[in-house]
């Protein structure tokens, strides 16, 4: 959630973009290799990691910069990850076909699986992948993936795509009158250009393999993050009826079974006798107490509980709800999809009561007449009801201190389990106390040590603040789905 929420553009809410939106929401984001699952601005802190070379900056591409930044928490602050990157990006870069080609690496302070690249060399990588990553093998075969797109040309053929999008936008705008066909035909377009093709991403995993293994790296380390990132997102697949795949790497670079066995066999072709470098210690210790999931101080979820300590206040989504803070709001959706709600901010002129502005049209089928005025635990509100082809609706305005929050519900029929889910959750709008914003601290990476007669279960059990620990133990520690954590070896867990 963004810092302050206020400054975001209001957009009209019209019947079938909202039932669209439940299911393509998260499509919406940033043309990259990831995902965009925050809900906050940038913080102008932190330099990115620099290699000995900065990449040329375009008037175009410090725009685009401050608009990644401005979508991923901004730059994530951590001298020891920015020295082993840019250590990483120079042995790359020296084993590259163009080792005149400059490259600057920004750490993005988001927990999503992200990494991505402008044509001019810019690369982003998260700490959601960063931690991910098992050793400095399997992260150098993302930066080298990213690399390739760059020397090949990709970068700039999807820049020349976007631009073409941009053409259609204008004339889709300008010849419909239909907000939902526009809505729906911008979505489909954003989408279309944000992945890469299928050559493109086999042409850039062999080169990536190359590079790695010039560089003296393990040229397996690409296929075992693919496999990584696809037991990932099989995880959130469990965890939410949205396709979690629209919301990660694999959204842009699926991770098909074909395409690990191209990188293992591209990086067969590198293997010597002595192998290639892990560097798997020197890996964890640089992640030791990496931030990981979200950031606290932006909004983040905790099971069904949504907080935002630095606004002051939480909110719970009914029970069989998943939460997911997404870039644009906080989005629920029930088990089967049956229904779902949403939860963000909108300016309302202090002047314009909640009830006028609950129907003054920025949403289609309002029933004016539902309008109510109500106080929700001491905060001024008013809710209405509106109707659509397929979805029924139940919204709410509320007003704390200088903003207004909008929740919209969302039922293919109207039930009283339905009115009671919107009731509750509203209801559950409060102020945080001070004893929990001060105990709202981030979720950490923490490496230790296996010790005898510690099994995976038993290390899962120390983890905290995350679903199906044993299994994000296992994927977060390169494990398959019946080994063992072995004595002495260092192992990821998640702490608060």
């Amino acid at each position: 959630m963004v810092a302050k929420f206020v400054g975001r553009r209001e957009r009209t809410v019209s019947r079938r973009l909202w039932a669209a939106f439940s299911l393509l929401c998260a499509a919406f984001a940033l043309a990259g290799c990831g995902d965009m699952g925050r809900f906050q601005t940038a913080s102008p802190i932190a330099a990115p990691a620099k290699p000995a070379r900065a990449a040329a900056q375009s008037p175009a591409a410090e725009r685009e910069h401050e608009r990644i930044l401005s979508s991923y928490g901004g730059a994530y602050d951590d001298p020891k990850l920015e020295a082993l990157i840019s250590k990483t990006v120079e042995r790359l870069v020296a084993a590259s076909d163009r080792p005149d080609q400059a490259y600057k690496v920004t750490i993005l302070n988001s927990g999503a699986v992200n990494a991505f690249a402008l044509p001019t060399g810019q690369l982003y990588v998260t700490r959601g992948l960063i931690a991910l990553a098992s050793d400095t093998s399997e992260l150098s075969s993302v930066l080298s993936h990213e690399m390739a797109h760059v020397l090949a040309k990709h970068a700039s053929i999807r820049e020349d795509q976007a631009r073409q999008a941009a053409v259609v936008t204008r004339v889709v705008t300008d010849m419909s009158n239909d907000p939902d066909l526009t809505a729906l035909a911008l979505a489909k377009t954003k989408l279309t250009m944000a992945s890469f093709s299928r050559a493109q991403e086999f042409e850039a995993d062999g080169i990536g393999v190359g590079i790695s293994a010039r560089a003296h790296f393990d040229p397996f380390g690409a296929a075992r993050f693919l496999t990584s990132m696809e037991r990932n997102a099989a995880l959130k697949a469990g965890k939410t009826s949205l396709d979690p795949r629209a919301q990660d790497f694999l959204s842009s670079h699926p991770a098909t079974p074909e395409r690990v066995q191209n990188a293992q066999t591209s990086a067969r072709q590198y293997t010597s006798p002595e192998g290639g470098e892990r560097d798997r210690e020197t890996y964890l210790a640089a992640i030791d107490n990496i931030v990981y999931g979200e950031d606290p101080s932006e909004g983040f979820v905790r099971g069904r509980r949504f907080l935002h300590p630095k606004l002051g206040f939480t909110f719970a989504a009914p029970e069989t709800f998943t939460l997911d803070n997404t870039a644009q709001a906080v989005i629920g959706v029930r088990e089967g999809g049956t229904q779902a709600m949403r939860f963000d901010v909108v300016r309302v002129p202090a002047e314009q009561t909640l009830g006028e502005y609950l129907s003054s049209g920025w949403m289609e089928g309002v029933d004016k007449a539902s309008t109510e005025d109500l106080t929700i635990n001491g905060f001024p509100a008013s809710s209405a009801t509106a109707h659509g082809d397929q979805w029924q609706f139940r919204i709410y305005a509320l007003r704390f201190g200088s903003d207004v929050y909008r929740f919209i519900f969302a039922a293919r029929q109207k039930t009283t389990e339905s009115d009671r889910n919107a009731r509750e959750t509203v209801n559950s709008f409060r102020r945080l106390t001070l004893e929990e914003i001060q105990a709202a601290r981030p979720l950490r990476i923490k490496v230790i040590t296996v010790q005898p007669g510690d099994t995976v279960e038993s290390l899962s059990h120390r983890m905290s603040g995350v679903d199906r620990p044993a299994e994000r133990f296992r994927i977060l520690n390169g494990l398959e789905a019946h080994a063992q954590a072995k004595v002495r070896d260092r192992v990821k867990i998640v702490v608060d």
